[in-house]
């Protein structure tokens, strides 16, 4: 029974880490409504220990929740002694950590991106999207904004964006650079 329960929780902790990076500036905020549908959370294996308080699923991790979608190859979650967990979902050499989902404000507007790691800390609130990340904002397949960097994190507390251009977070002088892409309104295009 205490498996049972553990996994439930995994499952739960990786529902929370989904729906923390989704809050994401400016507009890009996921349809509420997803909140309330269930999870579910498929991979190849589960590993849950109890005496570590972590839980990891390895193989083709998918989880859906309403229109959210997001694909890794792995997923670890690691819960604190005050019940607060931190989430980690890795994609495997070559590939990324992939999500889409719908976002409120218009009959066909989705945010989509990639990252070979994606961290969530609930107690923060803090999402990081670590190496090669790409964030894109879309009006059905019109992208209307894009981030993109070794690093990009939101923290939805003080609603803070970061972009840097190293993974590590920190600002590296010629390190490389941070791109943000604003594509101008349809109506500002038609009036000039």
């Amino acid at each position: 029974m205490r498996f049972q329960y553990k996994e439930m929780r995994c499952l739960s902790h990786c529902a929370m880490l989904v729906i923390g990076i989704f809050f994401m500036p400016p507009a890009a905020f996921a349809e509420k409504a997803d909140s309330l549908k269930k999870t579910a959370i498929s991979a190849e294996h589960l590993t849950s220990d109890g005496k570590k308080s972590t839980s990891t699923l390895l193989g083709e991790v998918i989880l859906v929740r309403g229109t959210l979608l997001v694909k890794a190859d792995r997923a670890v979650v690691t819960e604190a002694a005050d019940g607060h967990q931190t989430s980690v979902l890795y994609a495997n050499a070559g590939g990324r950590v992939s999500f889409r989902q719908k976002r409120d404000g218009g009959p066909d507007l989705w945010v989509d991106g990639y990252a070979d790691r994606v961290e969530y800390d609930d107690r923060s609130e803090l999402v990081k999207f670590i190496s090669k990340a790409k964030i894109r904002y879309l009006d059905g397949k019109n992208v209307t904004q894009e981030q993109e960097g070794e690093y990009l994190s939101y923290d939805s507390i003080n609603d803070v964006f970061v972009a840097t251009n190293s993974s590590s977070g920190k600002q590296v002088p010629g390190g490389g650079r941070v791109t943000l892409i604003l594509e101008p309104k349809a109506d500002k295009q038609t009036k000039e």
